[in-house]
């Protein structure tokens, strides 16, 4: 049996021809092969150096997965120059497949969804976002692009025969369904064992007054929703009352130049860290070595990076974002609003004053946590795509 998977991605291509990124890899799109025998992965491209890709991403290494290049729909210039050839490609490969999976919020999605209606083929929707708080929070074009996404996708959805959302309400409510659905997070982390907890609270348990807690986010670091310059701001506000002791480290793509300027306008550059983007595998030995996880998104589903944090007992922080309240403590979670930075500062402030805070969310993460493990996720997700199959 075939399968088509279609989203604007992107994937990164080098000089060899090689697809590498740090998401969609091989272990993602293995949980395709449980109801198929073939991939075919239409999705846009992006150049990149081998080195770089090495360096940073995962190389997709599967023989039984065929990448489909699509032509960039991302830009107003984009859309009238490339849409007759993406629809063309589109058609095409939906024709020859048995079964679509189709990735929303995406252009490509949207064309897919269309043309599976009018071929009268079989296809499921993963809904990994949401186009409202992502074209949003994104500039002012994007606050006059937002209502007409949102509209769109919420048609979109109601009328799939198959939804998989990766929150368990948020994008349920905003964006509901006729169809069969599932909540299940793409997150799938590997077995967690106890040992991480313990050391965990150890790490909190020698604590001192004067120690400097490292707050860390992984995200991109030229996406504006991302949200790092509250983080920012918010060490900003307590340097004015003399509180120097947190330094904020992070990882992800881009080169931050914008939370550069941000860094130095609040007198805070000697607290950041810009580390950049990191091969996933090791991602997990940056986690054990920062103190306070903060997720301060505008736009997300159910964020990984968080979920990843929880698993190793990290206390976390996180806006009133999507899928994020879903995950932490309410006590936990600041608003999107005005007196956010100075929310953010006044719960980095009670983590700091309590151990007892924190060891206490340590455990309370790192069970959560545990709902996410791989095997839990792929049993559940493989019956809906065999359902779905059948």
């Amino acid at each position: 049996m075939k399968a088509l998977f279609c989203y604007d991605g992107p994937l990164y291509k080098d000089e060899n021809g090689d697809y590498f990124d740090s998401i969609l890899n091989d272990q993602m799109f293995q949980r395709y092969f449980a109801v198929a025998d073939e991939l075919e992965v239409i999705i846009r491209t992006r150049p990149i150096s081998r080195e770089q890709a090495i360096k940073k991403m995962s190389q997709l290494t599967n023989p039984m997965i065929s990448i489909i290049e699509c032509p960039n729909l991302s830009s107003f210039s984009g859309m009238i120059i490339n849409t007759d050839k993406v629809k063309k490609i589109l058609k095409e490969r939906i024709l020859n497949a048995d079964l679509v999976f189709i990735r929303l919020p995406s252009v490509i999605g949207n064309y897919s969804i269309g043309l599976c209606k009018s071929l009268k083929k079989k296809y499921l929707v993963e809904v990994v976002g949401c186009p409202w708080d992502s074209y949003w929070n994104y500039s002012i074009k994007g606050k006059l692009v937002a209502p007409f996404s949102a509209v769109m996708m919420r048609r979109q959805i109601r009328n799939a025969p198959y939804v998989l959302y990766v929150t368990n309400n948020f994008l349920q409510k905003r964006y509901p369904t006729k169809g069969k659905s599932i909540g299940c997070s793409n997150v799938e982390l590997q077995p967690a064992t106890t040992d991480v907890l313990i050391s965990r609270l150890k790490k909190i348990s020698e604590y001192k007054k004067n120690t400097k807690l490292i707050i860390g986010t992984a995200a991109g670091l030229d996406v504006l929703y991302k949200g790092q310059q509250y983080i920012i701001q918010a060490l900003g506000q307590l340097k004015k009352q003399g509180i120097d002791c947190f330094e904020y480290q992070l990882i992800g793509g881009g080169k931050g130049t914008y939370l550069k300027k941000v860094a130095e306008m609040n007198n805070v550059a000697d607290q950041i860290k810009i580390i950049g983007q990191m091969p996933h595998d090791e991602v997990f030995t940056w986690l054990d070595s920062i103190d306070i996880y903060a997720q301060p998104s505008r736009q997300e589903g159910l964020p990984r990076a968080m979920i990843e944090a929880m698993s190793r007992g990290i206390p976390c922080i996180g806006a009133k974002t999507a899928g994020i309240p879903e995950l932490i403590d309410n006590k936990y979670i600041f608003t999107n609003s005005k007196t956010e930075v100075e929310e953010i500062s006044n719960l980095l402030l009670d983590m700091r004053s309590e151990c007892c805070i924190m060891e206490r969310l340590a455990f309370e993460n790192f069970h959560e946590a545990l709902k996410y493990q791989r095997s839990t996720l792929v049993e559940r997700r493989t019956r809906f795509f065999m359902s779905f199959a059948e």
